[in-house]
């Protein structure tokens, strides 16, 4: 696993200072092709980054901003998938919706990845699924923060995080191989936990 850091022509904080840019190397694949990714890796314990995504609610004609103090004193859960329109994420998405009721009352359970707005909205309708996702289309700010940017293909590398209720990280699982799915079971349990704390 080689990490490589540097400073200069990177992504720029709020107050326009470079910041360090993670990129991590052999710590995501798809079959033959290794994946570089972009930001470090969240930890258990770790303070969530906030974020600003879009979301299109059925009816509405245009997307709305969702960050994640808008679910402040909630349990999070984060399924981070590398697109809807791929198998593996089309099942993933899928079996997280089946999963809710495993889920602590009142968690907010959110599907994030790269595609439009209207396209999440659309596989929606057509697969029947009700809970929230958010697209990072607009900038890779999301999946930076979070660990997730496969600089290659600038989609969001298969991940899963539980938030607790007071925002920090009380599950990270950042999947390797993309053609394969996460431990649900380990994230049900430490959002249980989580609620329990």
């Amino acid at each position: 696993m080689g990490v490589r850091r540097h400073d200069g022509a990177g992504p720029r904080n709020q107050e326009g200072r470079d910041t360090m840019v993670t990129e991590r190397h052999d710590e995501a694949f798809e079959d033959t092709v290794r994946l570089t990714v972009v930001g470090p890796q969240l930890r258990a314990g770790d303070d969530a980054p906030d974020f600003q995504l879009d979301t299109l609610d059925p009816g509405a004609p245009f997307p709305h901003t969702v960050t994640l103090g808008d679910s402040a004193g909630s349990i999070r859960l984060l399924n981070v998938i590398n697109s809807l329109d791929t198998p593996v994420c089309h099942v993933e998405t899928r079996r997280w919706q089946e999963l809710r009721d495993r889920l602590p009352e009142g968690t907010a359970l959110y599907t994030v990845s790269m595609d439009l707005p209207f396209a999440q909205l659309r596989w929606r309708a057509a697969e029947g699924v009700d809970h929230a996702m958010l697209s990072s289309h607009r900038d890779e700010a999301f999946g930076r923060d979070y660990g997730v940017l496969l600089k290659e293909w600038r989609l969001l590398q298969r991940a899963v995080f539980v938030i607790d209720r007071e925002g920090r990280v009380a599950h990270a699982e950042y999947v390797a191989d993309q053609m394969q799915e996460p431990d649900y079971d380990a994230a049900v349990s430490a959002a249980q936990r989580a609620a329990e704390a």
